[in-house]
Parts: C-alpha cells; structure tokens; sequence
C-alpha cells in the first residue's frame, strides 16, 4: 500500500469516526466504536474502497496513533478529537504531568490570552507531553506558538485530565491563568 492511498484512508477515517459517521450511514455506539465489518461495507457503498488488512496497516502505521481497535479486533473508533456530542470515549481521571504543552498559531492568542484555552467544536483541548508533538500540531496552520501550561496547578486546583489512547492529554478547558505565555 502506497503513502498517498494510506494518508487518504486515514482521512476519510478521521472524518468518518471522529466527525461525520451519518456522511456514510454509520452508527457508532454511546463509546465512539463502529463495526469493522459495517464501516468497510458502507464505505465502499460511498466509493473509499478498503479491506480488513488496509485497515489494520493504517491503523498500525498512523503516525498519531488516531485510531484504535477493541481486544477482539471487530471494532474500531477514533482515540480522540470527536465532535460528536454523543460520543463519549470512557477515559479514567489521570493525574497529568506538572506542564503540558499546546501548539497554535498568532491569530488565536489575543483569545487564549483573553480566555485561554477552549474546546471550540471538541469535547476537550488537547495538550501534548512534549513540545515537539506540540509544534507539529501547531504547523498545520502555520508558524507554531508552542504554550506551556501548569497542568500540576490545574489538577492541585481541581481540573480533571484524561490520557487517550495515542497519548494525546484531554482536558475540557485551560484557563489563561494557567498557561505561561513567557515564550511569545
């Protein structure tokens, strides 16, 4: 399988598990998990044509780990990054390390200064245990701000913080007290 079909595989996934099942006639369950055998039937019916191993090589080869099987590999869904508002991956209260990082760009910080970090259209912000996952999130829009943000404080002080499958830190919101802007 070549690097261009994987990469549009794991797009049309992305927004299939994380945004827009109903686009293919998917359901997914109250946890995010959709059939294997559903999702490769109805895709082909919308013309993203794949089979089980395609699938599975993705999901292994995803450089973000984006994806996730269950134990009896008969279902899959997306780790995090839904906009689903019935979606609801079940991740245990972890406590975070002392300072996460976030990566954005320049038009967002007169906001984050004002109001800090949102979930916007998410069901949480996403934050990263090091900076360099942090400025390749934020070079997707341009010249990445890297944040540090006191997430120690912010679960002393009572935020709760979930750890997804692939890694990626969740938290529903990081208020501008707690982010240090010293970098900028």
């Amino acid at each position: 399988m070549n690097e261009k079909d994987t990469k549009r595989i794991s797009k049309f996934l992305s927004l299939i598990l994380r945004h827009q099942p109903e686009k293919i006639g998917l359901v997914l369950d109250a946890n995010g998990w959709a059939s294997i055998e559903e999702l490769i039937e109805k895709s082909k019916k919308h013309g993203v044509s794949f089979t089980k191993e395609t699938l599975d090589f993705v999901v292994k080869t995803n450089d973000k780990q984006r994806f996730a099987f269950n134990d009896a590999k008969t279902k899959i869904r997306a780790s995090q990054g839904h906009s689903l508002q019935n979606v609801h991956i079940e991740l245990p209260v972890t406590t975070p390390p002392d300072f996460l990082f976030h990566g954005t760009v320049a038009k967002f910080m007169q906001a984050i200064r004002k109001e800090g970090l949102k979930k916007m259209s998410r069901q949480h912000v996403h934050l990263s245990a090091n900076k360099e996952t942090a400025i390749k999130v934020g070079s997707r829009r341009g010249v990445p701000i890297i944040l540090t943000v006191r997430s120690g404080d912010m679960h002393q002080q009572g935020h709760l913080f979930y750890l997804s499958e692939n890694g990626v830190w969740l938290t529903d919101n990081v208020p501008a007290e707690f982010i240090e802007f010293k970098e900028l």
